[in-house]
């Protein structure tokens, strides 16, 4: 009975302090909280890349469960960082409207072609060219070009080039560069209507039709070097030259030699420098026309050498 009682006042049979005596602290059934203990304060932590923080609080280190245990602070967002969002937002809202506008004129028939104006036509009737391009009445007037064009008229021999133009919001100007006729080749029973790149535009009912030069075609046979070469010539020719011309003849691409109408003769030479022996040409006939007192009127124009013509 006598060792019950001193293992209950903290001695072991032997007389020494049990581990509870000698550690000096309280059981764990009758622990308390010592009130003397310095309550804690709130720590923060802070989420990584989430600018805010979050209070905790409670003791130990330890971060309070359930409801209201914890709250969150809220930092003011950089200015620059908002700044930036916004030109983004602005960025992609100003890209969305303009993939709208071109979605809308390259699908919607709100903005098609409905009229096609024809400029710059002589040979051909503008009916004729109308008619070709209906294909394109009623397409979205964006979504039609030159080459659709230039396809369409391919037929005619008459077009040399063409460019095109859309006036919104229903009109498409078509630009038409015409060959230009400049000699009739004579071919058998048939004058055959030429332009400077020797293309045959069609027949010519009568000489009067065109005042341009004849080209005997027996004796310079198309698609030949000299008949290329004369009728580069007559291309680079003035139209007031040119409608003063009666016949066009070369024995050679070197040797081209025109014949006006009043019976004088232009020595031409060959087809380089086409642009300065015309200006010479134009100067010299133009000086002919006042003659010094004295002197016959000159009968033949030789430009062959340009930069030293002769006339006699």
């Amino acid at each position: 009975m006598t060792l019950l009682s001193t293992a209950r006042d903290g001695v072991d049979g032997r007389g020494a302090p049990t581990d509870a005596s000698a550690a000096g602290t309280p059981d764990a059934s009758t622990h308390e909280p010592e009130r003397s203990r310095k309550r804690e304060g709130p720590r923060f932590r802070f989420g990584r890349g989430t600018g805010k923080a979050t209070v905790e609080r409670g003791t130990g280190g330890q971060t309070a469960e359930g409801p209201g245990s914890a709250e969150v602070l809220a930092f003011p967002e950089p200015p620059a960082k908002r700044h930036r969002r916004h030109v983004l937002i602005g960025g992609i809202a100003a890209v969305a409207v303009v993939a709208g506008l071109f979605a809308m004129l390259l699908f919607t028939p709100l903005i098609a072609v409905r009229k096609i104006t024809v400029q710059g036509t002589h040979l051909l009737p503008v009916q004729r060219i109308d008619s070709a391009l209906a294909p394109l009445r009623g397409r979205p007037l964006a979504t039609v070009g030159s080459d659709d064009v230039a396809r369409l008229l391919g037929q005619f021999v008459e077009v040399k080039s063409v460019k095109s133009r859309a006036v919104p919001p229903d009109t498409l100007v078509v630009q038409i560069a015409e060959r230009v006729p400049v000699a009739l080749v004579k071919q058998d029973k048939k004058l055959l209507i030429v332009d400077g790149d020797g293309v045959v535009l069609g027949e010519a009912a009568d000489l009067s039709q065109y005042a341009v030069p004849v080209i005997d075609g027996s004796a310079m046979p198309m698609g030949q070097s000299v008949f290329r070469a004369v009728t580069a010539v007559l291309a680079a020719l003035p139209a007031d030259v040119l409608g003063k011309l009666a016949t066009a003849s070369a024995q050679s691409a070197d040797s081209v030699e025109l014949k006006l109408s009043d019976g004088r003769t232009v020595l031409w030479g060959n087809a380089d420098d086409r642009e300065l022996k015309a200006r010479v040409l134009s100067a010299l006939m133009k000086a002919a026309e006042s003659p010094v007192k004295g002197q016959a009127p000159p009968q033949v124009f030789d430009v062959s050498t340009p930069r030293h013509p002769v006339t006699h």
